[in-house]
């Protein structure tokens, strides 16, 4: 078996691992590139091969930069399978049929005030093109192995992330390999911890947080904190935020706050269609995350549901204290783009950053203090108070990487540190070789390494 990573080699996001075994070649997630623009601009580069030769697809779960460049994929010819967890796939319908609006949306509007480099501006893929893309996703359940080929296997286990999100194992002829996906975290309020997992030949990890932990302050206390003190000088908070996981995990705290009166009786506005579609499935998949009825049920009932484009327009005329919860989570497009335009120049409001910032995005430059960014073409001062904010992260940290790692009961022959920032796989490449003794490395984009069978030894 014969490994290539195409992407979240070397930085995080663009997550695509081709196998190829004998005849097949299997691609393990199909990421977009985000962030800096040498990163997006690989989002345009020919594929490895032609799409119509690859056998099959898999889904660590249902975030764009895991799953995102399947339209495009398809565009140019792939016609086969998209396996995925059921959660998986109905996330993917959302996200994808999401994605590709925004990617004509984005061109038309670059089109029509000129502030593309491009004559005319293209998008990456349609909205028609998600379409076709999602009538090629196959559910498969949590703890099921399932045959995609002669003699290759895969079985999905749960990693803890988001809705869905899972770990995927492939065995092929004998020989094993586990991929991480985006681990979460053993104590999230939402999801179940990453599922144990004992042994493997091979292992890819992912490394996002893999040189740092997160603050050990419960987020309540620094929400509650900061919408406070926003409140108290007549402001607005702004969060920019993931419709999926992020925006439900941020609901139910300040669902939770609001129960125990602990943040003044603000409105709460959730500016994201997508991330109210999404919000039904944690109602619709109650055995797969740890709230219960009446918390979804509470959550809901606390938030004020912002769909039609006239609401979102009018909500940027909110001129009394509030709390807008609007995504893209890394501000690089959405409706929090229009918000951060009306928002971010008043010192009265403050921008909430939750969560990992990939670099190269907006909501990167704000946390890094950038007086300004661009957006739609102009560039939008930043005069609102900015919060970043570490405790909601989906993430695993290093600490909780290195836990799940020690679930194996065996070192893997070679372990491959990926879906980080370069520091960050370094850094959690060293811990892993030198606390566990493990054979380890960093790849790079386009990286090709052999996986040969391995030895057994028998037991006596």
């Amino acid at each position: 078996m014969r490994m290539t990573f195409l992407g979240a080699a070397g930085t995080v996001t663009g997550s695509k691992y081709l196998l190829e075994h004998r005849d097949l070649h299997i691609l393990v997630d199909c990421g977009l590139f985000q962030g800096y623009k040498q990163l997006r601009l690989h989002n345009w580069d020919a594929f490895q091969l032609q799409a119509r030769d690859l056998h099959a697809i898999v889904l660590t779960h249902a975030h764009l930069d895991h799953s995102g460049y399947l339209p495009l994929l398809v565009r140019n010819g792939y016609r086969g399978p998209v396996y995925a967890t059921p959660a998986t796939c109905e996330l993917a319908k959302i996200l994808l049929r999401d994605s590709g609006r925004l990617q004509e949306e984005e061109a038309e509007f670059a089109n029509r005030h000129g502030f593309s480099k491009h004559t005319p501006a293209l998008p990456l893929y349609t909205e028609q093109d998600a379409e076709r893309a999602l009538k090629l996703l196959r559910p498969i359940e949590l703890q099921h192995r399932v045959a995609i080929a002669p003699g290759l296997s895969i079985l999905l286990r749960d990693a803890g992330h988001i809705l869905g999100a899972a770990t995927i194992e492939i065995v092929a002829d004998g020989v094993t390999l586990v991929c991480s996906g985006d681990l979460g975290r053993p104590n999230d309020p939402l999801m179940f911890a990453p599922q144990t997992i004992e042994q493997t030949d091979y292992l890819l990890v992912e490394s996002t947080y893999g040189d740092r932990q997160h603050p050990v302050e419960p987020p309540e206390e620094q929400l509650a904190q900061v919408i406070t003190r926003t409140a108290l000088r007549h402001g607005i908070t702004l969060v920019p935020s993931f419709a999926v996981g992020r925006a439900q995990l941020l609901m139910y705290h300040l669902y939770r706050l609001k129960q125990r009166h602990a943040i003044p009786d603000l409105p709460i506005y959730l500016n994201s269609p997508m991330a109210t579609d999404v919000t039904r499935l944690y109602q619709r998949f109650r055995s797969e995350h740890r709230l219960s009825l009446e918390e979804c049920q509470g959550m809901c009932d606390v938030t004020h549901f912002v769909c039609s484009v006239q609401q979102s327009i009018d909500l940027d005329q909110q001129r009394t204290p509030a709390i807008i919860i609007a995504a893209s989570g890394m501000a690089t497009g959405g409706r929090v783009l229009h918000h951060l335009k009306a928002l971010a120049p008043n010192p009265l409001n403050t921008l909430l950053v939750p969560g990992f910032q990939a670099g190269g995005t907006r909501g990167a430059q704000i946390v890094a203090g950038a007086p300004s960014v661009r957006i739609h073409g102009q560039d939008v001062p930043i005069r609102a108070e900015v919060v970043p904010m570490q405790t909601l992260s989906a993430h695993a940290d290093a600490d909780e990487i290195m836990q799940w790692l020690r679930g194996f009961k065996r070192a893997p022959k070679h372990t491959y540190v990926v879906h980080g920032e370069p520091n960050a796989s370094d850094v959690l490449r060293r811990r892993i070789s030198q606390e566990l003794g493990w054979s380890v490395s960093v790849p790079e984009y386009r990286d090709c390494v052999e996986l040969p069978a391995v030895e057994r030894q028998l037991s006596a």
